[in-house]
Protein backbone atom coordinates (compact mmCIF):
# COMPACT_ATOMS: atom_id res chain seq x y z
CA UNK A 1 0.00 0.00 0.00
CA UNK A 2 2.70 2.44 0.94
CA UNK A 3 4.64 1.84 -2.29
CA UNK A 4 1.66 2.43 -4.55
CA UNK A 5 0.43 5.42 -2.54
CA UNK A 6 3.89 6.97 -2.65
CA UNK A 7 3.96 6.43 -6.42
CA UNK A 8 0.53 8.00 -6.79
CA UNK A 9 1.38 11.07 -4.77
CA UNK A 10 4.66 11.40 -6.67
CA UNK A 11 2.75 11.23 -9.95
CA UNK A 12 0.20 13.79 -8.74
CA UNK A 13 3.01 16.16 -7.81
CA UNK A 14 4.43 15.83 -11.30
CA UNK A 15 1.02 16.35 -12.96
CA UNK A 16 0.57 19.65 -11.13
CA UNK A 17 4.15 20.67 -11.96
CA UNK A 18 3.40 20.03 -15.63
CA UNK A 19 0.23 22.07 -15.41
CA UNK A 20 2.04 24.92 -13.68
CA UNK A 21 4.78 24.90 -16.32
CA UNK A 22 2.09 25.81 -18.85
CA UNK A 23 -0.49 27.65 -16.75
CA UNK A 24 1.77 29.24 -14.13
CA UNK A 25 0.66 32.75 -15.07
CA UNK A 26 -2.99 31.94 -15.77
CA UNK A 27 -6.01 32.73 -13.59
CA UNK A 28 -6.09 29.08 -12.47
CA UNK A 29 -2.46 29.10 -11.26
CA UNK A 30 -3.23 29.84 -7.57
CA UNK A 31 -5.75 27.00 -7.51
CA UNK A 32 -3.30 24.58 -9.10
CA UNK A 33 -0.58 25.70 -6.66
CA UNK A 34 -2.91 25.03 -3.72
CA UNK A 35 -3.57 21.47 -4.91
CA UNK A 36 0.15 20.98 -5.64
CA UNK A 37 1.06 22.04 -2.10
CA UNK A 38 -1.36 19.50 -0.63
CA UNK A 39 0.08 16.77 -2.85
CA UNK A 40 3.58 17.68 -1.64
CA UNK A 41 2.44 17.11 1.95
CA UNK A 42 0.94 13.75 0.97
CA UNK A 43 4.18 12.81 -0.78
CA UNK A 44 6.29 13.83 2.22
CA UNK A 45 4.16 11.60 4.45
CA UNK A 46 4.57 8.57 2.19
CA UNK A 47 8.31 9.24 1.80
CA UNK A 48 8.58 9.11 5.59
CA UNK A 49 6.48 5.92 5.71
CA UNK A 50 8.67 4.27 3.07
CA UNK A 51 11.64 4.68 5.40
CA UNK A 52 9.79 3.81 8.62
CA UNK A 53 8.20 0.66 7.18
CA UNK A 54 11.24 -0.27 5.07
CA UNK A 55 9.28 -0.33 1.84
CA UNK A 56 11.09 0.22 -1.43
CA UNK A 57 9.61 2.75 -3.82
CA UNK A 58 8.27 1.56 -7.13
CA UNK A 59 10.90 0.73 -9.72
CA UNK A 60 8.76 2.73 -12.14
CA UNK A 61 9.32 6.09 -10.44
CA UNK A 62 11.46 7.41 -13.35
CA UNK A 63 8.56 6.64 -15.68
CA UNK A 64 6.06 8.40 -13.39
CA UNK A 65 8.45 11.37 -13.22
CA UNK A 66 8.20 11.87 -16.98
CA UNK A 67 4.65 10.62 -17.53
CA UNK A 68 3.14 12.72 -14.74
CA UNK A 69 4.73 15.93 -15.97
CA UNK A 70 3.80 15.12 -19.58
CA UNK A 71 0.17 14.45 -18.65
CA UNK A 72 -0.05 17.70 -16.70
CA UNK A 73 1.58 19.77 -19.41
CA UNK A 74 -0.38 18.14 -22.24
CA UNK A 75 -3.75 18.71 -20.61
CA UNK A 76 -2.76 22.26 -19.67
CA UNK A 77 -1.81 22.94 -23.30
CA UNK A 78 -5.39 21.93 -24.15
CA UNK A 79 -6.60 24.70 -21.82
CA UNK A 80 -7.45 25.35 -18.20
CA UNK A 81 -10.65 23.31 -18.36
CA UNK A 82 -8.80 20.30 -19.78
CA UNK A 83 -6.25 20.59 -16.97
CA UNK A 84 -9.13 20.56 -14.50
CA UNK A 85 -10.67 17.58 -16.32
CA UNK A 86 -7.38 15.74 -15.81
CA UNK A 87 -7.52 16.57 -12.10
CA UNK A 88 -11.10 15.35 -11.78
CA UNK A 89 -10.35 12.06 -13.55
CA UNK A 90 -7.22 11.33 -11.52
CA UNK A 91 -8.89 12.22 -8.23
CA UNK A 92 -11.92 10.03 -8.95
CA UNK A 93 -9.62 7.04 -9.46
CA UNK A 94 -7.64 7.90 -6.33
CA UNK A 95 -10.87 8.18 -4.34
CA UNK A 96 -11.80 4.62 -5.36
CA UNK A 97 -8.27 3.40 -4.63
CA UNK A 98 -8.05 4.99 -1.18
CA UNK A 99 -11.56 3.76 -0.31
CA UNK A 100 -10.55 0.15 -1.11
CA UNK A 101 -7.41 0.52 0.96
CA UNK A 102 -9.27 1.97 3.95
CA UNK A 103 -11.67 -0.99 3.86
CA UNK A 104 -8.73 -3.44 3.97
CA UNK A 105 -7.01 -1.85 6.95
CA UNK A 106 -7.81 -3.08 10.43
CA UNK A 107 -7.32 -1.67 13.91
CA UNK A 108 -3.63 -2.61 13.83
CA UNK A 109 -3.21 -0.18 10.95
CA UNK A 110 -5.32 2.64 12.41
CA UNK A 111 -2.70 5.40 11.87
CA UNK A 112 -2.25 4.46 8.20
CA UNK A 113 -6.01 4.21 7.73
CA UNK A 114 -6.47 7.67 9.26
CA UNK A 115 -3.79 9.09 6.96
CA UNK A 116 -5.41 7.51 3.90
CA UNK A 117 -8.85 8.79 4.87
CA UNK A 118 -7.49 12.31 5.46
CA UNK A 119 -5.73 12.31 2.09
CA UNK A 120 -8.81 10.86 0.41
CA UNK A 121 -10.87 13.81 1.67
CA UNK A 122 -8.30 16.24 0.23
CA UNK A 123 -8.28 14.39 -3.10
CA UNK A 124 -12.08 14.73 -3.21
CA UNK A 125 -11.62 18.44 -2.52
CA UNK A 126 -9.36 18.57 -5.60
CA UNK A 127 -12.02 16.78 -7.66
CA UNK A 128 -14.62 19.30 -6.51
CA UNK A 129 -12.31 22.22 -7.31
CA UNK A 130 -11.83 20.82 -10.81
CA UNK A 131 -15.58 20.52 -11.32
CA UNK A 132 -16.12 24.07 -10.01
CA UNK A 133 -13.53 25.31 -12.52
CA UNK A 134 -15.30 23.88 -15.57
CA UNK A 135 -13.70 20.46 -16.00
CA UNK A 136 -16.82 19.07 -17.65
CA UNK A 137 -16.69 21.87 -20.22
CA UNK A 138 -13.31 20.69 -21.53
CA UNK A 139 -13.15 19.63 -25.17
CA UNK A 140 -13.97 15.92 -25.50
CA UNK A 141 -14.42 15.68 -21.73
CA UNK A 142 -15.71 12.09 -21.72
CA UNK A 143 -12.88 10.81 -23.91
CA UNK A 144 -10.23 12.76 -22.02
CA UNK A 145 -11.59 11.66 -18.65
CA UNK A 146 -11.79 8.04 -19.75
CA UNK A 147 -8.22 8.04 -21.04
CA UNK A 148 -6.83 9.66 -17.89
CA UNK A 149 -8.77 7.24 -15.68
CA UNK A 150 -7.51 4.23 -17.65
CA UNK A 151 -3.94 5.50 -17.40
CA UNK A 152 -4.31 6.14 -13.67
CA UNK A 153 -5.69 2.65 -13.05
CA UNK A 154 -2.84 1.15 -15.07
CA UNK A 155 -0.29 3.18 -13.09
CA UNK A 156 -1.78 1.89 -9.83
CA UNK A 157 -1.73 -1.70 -11.06
CA UNK A 158 1.88 -1.43 -12.23
CA UNK A 159 3.10 0.36 -9.11
CA UNK A 160 1.57 -2.32 -6.88
CA UNK A 161 3.64 -4.92 -8.69
CA UNK A 162 6.92 -3.23 -9.56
Amino acid sequence: MIRVDHAGEYGARRIYEGQLAVLGQSPSAPTIRHMHEQELKHLETFERLLVEKRVRPTALQPLWHVAGFALGAATALMGEKAAMACTVAVEEVIDEHYARQAEQLGEDDAPLKETIETFRAEELEHRDIGLEHGAEEAPAYEALSGAVKAGSRLAIWLSERF
